[in-house]
């Protein structure tokens, strides 16, 4: 039985390394490895995806009460600018879509009372907040610090607009509370102020329901 030794690589190409220490002797202290062989072809760099649609509950597809209301349309740099990271918010997947004329979407928005420049924001609704106020948080991943959504503003979307329907990507609003990504779907406006018309405001009021 040979002492502790260090072993000593003399070659990067052919790996030979032996042990070196007191009373060695014969072969079995030399390894002879083969030289690594090297690709000749080149390896693509891999470009970075925004999302995978297969991890995405739910669809782009317009909800029932919105078919035959839009029309879908070609702007991948709008839907790539909307499209969120796994914890990061925004959408999971999407679908640009433009409204028809006769106009007669309704689209919904909860949002901070303590910031009036928070009406006409870019997230909106197909559908008016109803139900427990957590569950819609859940539903639509807000984030408790984002918005207190005492606040509703109810709007006609004008014929011509741009928009893009998709479901919400996960969001991580503390170390303690994350949302999942939803299937419910949310509704992008670039430019609310301009493309939205007969709006009106809602308060929010206490009503307690026992369990």
């Amino acid at each position: 039985m040979r002492n502790t030794a260090s072993l000593v690589c003399l070659s990067l190409i052919t790996l030979s390394c032996q042990t070196t220490g007191a009373n060695h002797s014969s072969n079995d202290d030399l390894i002879q490895a083969k030289p690594i062989q090297t690709p000749s072809t080149s390896v693509e760099p891999v470009t970075e995806v925004a999302f995978l649609e297969n991890d995405c509950p739910g669809d782009t597809e317009l909800p029932a009460h919105l078919m035959g209301q839009f029309e879908p349309i070609d702007d991948q740099e709008l839907l790539q600018s909307v499209l969120g990271k796994p914890n990061k918010g925004a959408l999971c997947q999407g679908k640009v879509y433009q409204s028809v004329s006769p106009s007669s979407i309704t689209v919904y928005r909860a949002w901070n009372s303590t910031n009036t420049h928070s009406e006409m924001g870019t997230w909106w609704a197909g559908e008016i907040p109803a139900g427990l106020t957590a569950q819609y948080r859940t539903d639509y991943e807000i984030c408790y610090q984002w918005s207190p959504l005492d606040k509703m503003t109810q709007c006609t979307l004008k014929a011509g607009a741009k928009v893009v329907i998709g479901t919400g990507q996960s969001a991580m609003c503390s170390e303690y509370l994350t949302y999942p990504a939803s299937p419910e779907k949310q509704i992008y406006i670039q430019n609310a102020s301009d493309v939205l018309e007969d709006c009106e405001q809602y308060d929010a009021v206490f009503d307690w329901q026992s369990q």
